[in-house]
């Protein structure tokens, strides 16, 4: 053999270890973010004072409606609250007195003490879509949900490097008993996934199985100790607070778990035009529904969240990305810091019916957005489409590797020696180039963040590889994600008491469809 034929059949190897490399399934799961840039602010002192005087007085004067919830009723009236049939007028001072208990941030431990997360302080804490009826991909189109699509979604989750939670409802699988479902999403979670994740709250008994399940788990004395689920309360703005949403948070509250007290804001129906006007509304709810948190347990963590829409004035439906929402959701992470409490708000919201331009211009502003607002924890960080009502599987990888550049961004600028540079622009001096000096040499694996979804190659290597858009990319990385998954190891006497656990509540009550 020729030392040419040797050269070239050592660059033969080196090129096949390298894509090796490049397409070997690495299970990594990235620390959640920590911020090293500043929060953008766009409220002085003026207008933050203004708008917390003006939620006092909502709170004060025009109150708030605790429906179908004597026991909620005799709870704030004995807390000092005016109650008049179902409105709770809450004196000024009263519910910003409560929320002093809550906890600034707070652990959610993962059943991997590794892939725990700290929610609040200058932390993100990434979380997928939540939520939909429908799924989408490019094979099958629109369609109703299936536990199989649910699983998959859990399975994705737990493959993505920048996703740092499981999650919660990723999409609704309407081929299982509504009664039932949350058993089945709950114990996918728990077996698929090692990632911390969501609790049930579409009824009482359901978020106490949720937390009956979590002591199988982790242990009953563990979870009275610890946070180990997150669960998002919506409040039916405008000011209304209803038995379901509340009953959850009552049985989470009394049992030490998380709830993200959420305003659901469509501006224009469900909250005024105006910024200021729906900043002072975000504001009365959340100071009522984290007070009534800590009327339940003082101390139970609790999180500051803002789902803001902007509307379409002609057609009514929601609109994403806008300028207004952006506006609202820096504003509210102003206040939820003035209270000390973790902030929730922002994700990869868009109106868009597929994952094209539409979608890519509103989940860039929405994401940036969070990350810019101090946003703690963004629920809906990947796969949402067509205004929440759709959990698209190549968005959810698309945005999942978009998530990277959060975590780049964050971190901020480094001043040291090595990134001062001074020897390479030393070394290279004028007229030069830096490929091959020793910084670069030392430095390239990690210097840039890298894709592993979008395409950079030259246009006819592109082209000869079939020319694929960003979608047909994401169809080939769901299927690579997916064919590649392994599951986390769980202990044989814990997954068969949760096995058991299901049977039984199954057992208990006959399947019902609404």
């Amino acid at each position: 053999m020729t030392e040419a034929n040797t050269r070239r059949r050592a660059r033969s190897g080196g090129g096949a270890a390298r894509r090796a490399e490049r397409t070997a399934v690495r299970i990594e799961t990235a620390k959640y973010i920590e911020r090293n840039i500043p929060n953008f602010e766009v409220l002085n002192e003026e207008a933050l004072e203004i708008i917390e005087s003006n939620a006092e007085t909502i709170l004060a004067e025009v109150g708030v409606n605790f429906v179908d919830n004597p026991a909620a009723l005799e709870r704030w009236k004995n807390a000092g609250a005016d109650i008049d049939g179902e409105r709770v007028r809450i004196p000024r001072g009263l519910a910003r007195e409560l929320i002093k208990t809550a906890p600034s941030e707070f652990t959610q431990h993962a059943r991997n003490p590794e892939k725990s997360v700290v929610v609040g302080g200058r932390n993100l804490v990434l979380a997928p879509v939540y939520g939909p009826p429908f799924v989408r991909d490019a094979q099958g189109g629109r369609r109703y949900a299936t536990m199989d699509d649910f699983n998959k979604f859990v399975k994705l989750a737990y493959m993505s490097k920048w996703l740092h939670h499981s999650g919660g409802t990723v999409c609704e699988p309407t081929d299982v008993p509504v009664n039932k479902r949350h058993l089945d999403m709950l114990m996918a979670h728990m077996t698929l996934s090692d990632k911390p994740f969501m609790g049930s709250v579409t009824d009482p008994s359901r978020a106490q199985d949720s937390v009956e399940m979590c002591e199988i788990l982790f242990g009953k004395e563990f979870v009275q100790e610890n946070t180990v689920m997150t669960s998002l309360t919506n409040i039916n703005s405008p000011m209304t607070f209803d038995d379901v949403m509340m009953g959850s948070l009552e049985v989470y509250a009394a049992n030490n778990q998380a709830c993200i007290i959420s305003p659901f804001i469509v501006g224009g129906a469900m909250a005024p035009v105006s910024v200021a006007g729906t900043l002072t509304q975000v504001l009365a709810e959340v100071l009522a529904g984290v007070a009534y948190s800590q009327i339940i347990r003082p101390g139970a963590p609790a999180i500051f969240g803002a789902f803001v829409s902007s509307i379409d004035m002609n057609s009514g439906a929601p609109t994403f990305g806008t300028p207004e929402a952006s506006l609202v959701t820096y504003g509210a992470g102003q206040l939820a810091r003035r209270l000390g409490l973790p902030y929730r708000s922002a994700g990869s919201f868009c109106g868009s019916k597929l994952p094209d331009a539409q979608a890519a211009y509103e989940t860039a502003n929405s994401l940036n957005m969070g990350l810019m607002a101090g946003v703690n924890f963004m629920l809906h960080s990947c796969g949402w489409l067509e205004g929440g009502l759709v959990a698209d599987f190549e968005k959810f990888v698309m945005d999942a590797d978009q998530l990277g550049v959060l975590h780049g961004v964050a971190k901020g600028v480094a001043f040291d020696d090595n990134a001062q540079a001074m020897d390479a622009i030393r070394e290279v001096g004028p007229g030069g180039h830096y490929l091959g000096c020793a910084h670069t040499q030392t430095n390239f694996k990690d210097a840039f963040w890298k894709s592993e979804l979008l395409d950079y190659k030259p246009f006819e290597t592109w082209e000869d590889e079939g020319g694929r858009d960003t979608r047909q990319l994401a169809t080939s990385r769901v299927e690579h994600l997916l064919a590649n998954y392994q599951q986390p190891q769980l202990d044989p006497a814990i997954h068969a008491a949760l096995n058991e656990y299901i049977e039984k509540k199954k057992a208990s009550m006959p399947d019902a469809f609404a």
